[in-house]
């Protein structure tokens, strides 16, 4: 009997050896992994929590989002009480939390500082232990949304045209610019303009009513603060409409082999739907698709403009040339007497003599020089503070990325490559990409009332009084 008891014990020894060793063994696993991908750095009146926790099978078996300041602890989220928070499994091991929250409903936080603590554990060894995991991110609380103030005054824009304002934001690390619709125009530091001081809250914004917004679309100066607090100041301005033309253009066959081909032969990507008449449905494909891909990289070259003017003056039309068609034009393609397309043509071309010199209208950088779809061999060049220029259709290009052009200096010549009908320009001048009538640009008289005027204003401001 003794020794069936020794036995017993001896068991029993081993069993709790082996349980505490699994216990124990259990607790050393890895917590859930956490990643606070929301709030960056600051919280506003508003904010989103947005947490991944990676963790076996999606398993957590508690996860807590807290704000502390001074002291105080706010609960932002609980696994227990999730409430309205949505909660999303990624994929088999990865969850996804998000969760609305803020001032509003945490009244007692103040502007300042506040760290935010997240806990999560998930069950070990069947549920019978809880392994945990802890991450930290500190973050400024602001409540205030940023400040602003228009400067300049008598903005008149013509539809499809450009004009230039001058603003104060405050903070003045806020994010802010000109919104025109659903269309942002982002405003750089006005000593970039040449306006003389150091007021770091001093801003010029150019901006665009686009030939396809309406003429009484609202306008806007914004600022959006590292919180995502956003302030609105509404800009008084007068718009103008302006007549666009509209036309019908015949299109054969002879024109279709002569350039669909060439251009599908280096748009590889371009889907080109079948029917019975391959070069037409090549030329929708070219006309329509491939246009709006174009247009998006031509819009993307804004990101790379300079945050201060590189021009002088009034910018230069190309000389001795003869307008063929005016800024967006409406055209009706005609083919065999049936309309087949409609397109907008956002330009003016301008033909003088074949492989004419093409100059710089204005001082700039070159941000492409390259083939573009139905621009052809295409130059861009970066005019700072979001405006460019586009010169399509060349036979030839004398420039590179990066290098730097005076006014007139030669960026190639002339041609019909790409859509074109024959040899000619199609120049355009761009605002944060959004083509706009190049006619004000070329008129001394604007560039002078609109941006020369206020610039000058905006600097005696600046200027220190005796």
């Amino acid at each position: 009997m003794r020794r069936v008891i020794r036995l017993l014990f001896g068991v029993a020894v081993i069993v709790a050896l082996v349980a505490g060793g699994a216990f124990y063994l259990a607790g050393q696993a890895p917590g859930p992994a956490i990643e606070i991908v929301r709030p960056a750095a600051a919280v506003g009146i508003e904010a989103t929590l947005e947490l991944v926790l990676e963790t076996p099978a999606g398993q957590l078996s508690r996860l807590e989002a807290t704000l502390v300041q001074d002291g105080q602890r706010f609960p932002i989220f609980s696994l227990a009480q999730p409430e309205d928070a949505t909660i999303t499994q990624d994929a088999v091991n990865r969850i996804r939390i998000r969760r609305t929250f803020g001032r509003r409903m945490l009244p007692a936080l103040n502007p300042g500082v506040a760290d935010l603590e997240i806990v999560a554990s998930r069950p070990v060894l069947f549920g019978f232990r809880h392994v945990e995991s802890f991450e930290t991110r500190a973050l400024r609380l602001r409540f205030e949304p940023p400040q602003l103030q228009v400067l300049s005054n008598h903005h008149f824009v013509n539809h499809g045209g450009a004009e230039m304002v001058v603003y104060r934001i405050t903070p003045s690390d806020a994010t802010s610019g000109v919104r025109v619709g659903d269309r942002d125009h982002p405003g750089y530091p006005a000593t970039g303009a040449g306006v003389p001081g150091d007021d770091p809250a001093l801003r010029v914004a150019f901006f665009a009513l686009s030939h396809d917004q309406d003429l009484n679309v609202p306008m806007h100066v914004f600022g959006i603060d590292e919180a995502d607090n956003t302030g609105l100041v509404r800009l008084d301005h007068q718009a103008f409409g302006k007549p666009f033309r509209r036309s019908r253009l015949p299109v054969d066959d002879r024109f279709f082999e002569r350039v669909v081909p060439m251009i599908l032969a280096r748009s590889p990507d371009l889907v080109v739907e079948t029917g019975d008449n391959t070069l037409l449905q090549g030329f929708l494909a070219v006309n329509g698709e491939l246009r709006r891909l174009n247009a998006d990289t031509i819009a993307s070259f804004a990101t790379a403009s300079a945050p201060e003017i590189l021009w002088s003056g009034a910018f230069r039309q190309l000389g001795n040339s003869q307008v063929e068609s005016a800024f967006a034009d409406h055209r009706t393609y005609l083919y065999e007497g049936a309309e087949v397309d409609q397109q907008v043509h956002l330009g003016f071309d301008l033909a003088s003599t074949a492989r004419a010199p093409i100059g710089a209208a204005n001082r700039g950088r070159v941000v492409f020089a390259d083939y573009l779809g139905i621009y052809g061999n295409c130059v861009i060049l970066d005019h700072g503070m979001g405006v460019q220029s586009l010169y399509a259709h060349l036979s030839s290009i004398d420039v590179s990325v990066g290098q730097r052009v005076e006014q007139n200096d030669a960026l190639g010549r002339s041609g019909a490559t790409g859509l074109a009908g024959g040899d000619h320009l199609h120049f355009t001048m761009l605002v944060h990409g959004q083509p706009v009538n190049p006619v004000e640009w070329w008129d001394p008289h604007w560039i002078q009332d609109r941006i020369s005027r206020k610039l000058a204003e905006a600097g005696a401001r600046a200027a220190p009084t005796r």
